[in-house]
């Protein structure tokens, strides 16, 4: 005789992702919990410490420089992905994209720039898997800024290649020193 484990398919990837995030955000135990809190594509919880001083100067530089772009520039926001809620370091995006992507308290349109400061338990492959999911998500450029203030810019159509400069934002500086 052979067993056969019948488990739910996940139809609809969003609605999943924001039934859970709606769970985990309700939990009393969780909302005490200092540090980053994201989900997984199973909806099982990620957690990280909170971001060392550095991490935190580097995102406050990147949003003061994004302000100058308009749209909505903002810290630390849920993205909705392929393998559940990821929290984004700094985000830049439009009215209109805010106003179509915007479902209970989560995008599920990945802002135009989402940009990760590095942290130290960083590691590659891991900036990889998320510059790819946000870009599935609808991301039009991904920076990375690492630990010295260096930028380093993406774009979807040739995600694993740095370019020079931001497409969006030419003039924003290649430093955030």
């Amino acid at each position: 005789m052979t067993a056969v484990l019948d488990l739910p398919e996940i139809r609809d990837r969003h609605a999943f992702n924001l039934a859970r995030w709606k769970e985990i955000c309700a939990n009393p135990v969780l909302r005490q919990v200092e540090g980053r809190i994201e989900s997984d594509a199973h909806g099982h919880i990620l957690m990280s410490p909170p971001p060392g001083f550095s991490h935190s100067t580097f995102q406050a530089k990147i949003l003061r420089l994004l302000r100058i772009a308009g749209g909505d520039t903002l810290p630390e926001c849920p993205v909705s992905t392929g393998k559940g809620i990821r929290g984004v370091d700094v985000v830049w995006l439009s009215h209109g994209r805010r106003d179509k992507s915007l479902h209970e308290n989560v995008l599920v349109i990945a802002p135009e720039i989402c940009v990760e400061v590095l942290s130290p338990g960083n590691t590659r492959a891991e900036m990889d898997e998320k510059r790819e999911l946000l870009f599935e998500a609808g991301a039009e450029e991904m920076w990375i800024c690492d630990d010295k203030g260096r930028m380093f810019f993406f774009m979807r159509s040739a995600p694993s290649e740095a370019v020079g400069k931001s497409l969006r934002c030419p003039d924003f500086p290649t430093s955030v020193e």
